[in-house]
């Protein structure tokens, strides 16, 4: 699954490409594109689920409480 900061960046990138050319009917295409990415991205969180914070004393090489 991609995810939205991929999608986000993508559809950016063809709004950028339909504004440079004078082709209106690729202008069309791509803004139609990028339409169809932010509306795939909208609906997902806006930041991947993290992992919870790992304490790091105590590890092997590490004793703890010093």
């Amino acid at each position: 699954m991609l995810g939205k900061t991929y999608l986000t960046k993508q559809a950016s990138l063809l709004l950028e490409f339909a504004r440079t050319t004078s082709d209106s009917d690729l202008s069309a295409k791509l803004i139609s594109k990028a339409a169809d990415l932010k509306s795939q991205a909208d609906p997902m969180p806006d930041k991947d689920p993290k992992a919870p914070d790992v304490a790091l004393d105590g590890g092997p090489d590490r004793p703890s409480g010093s």
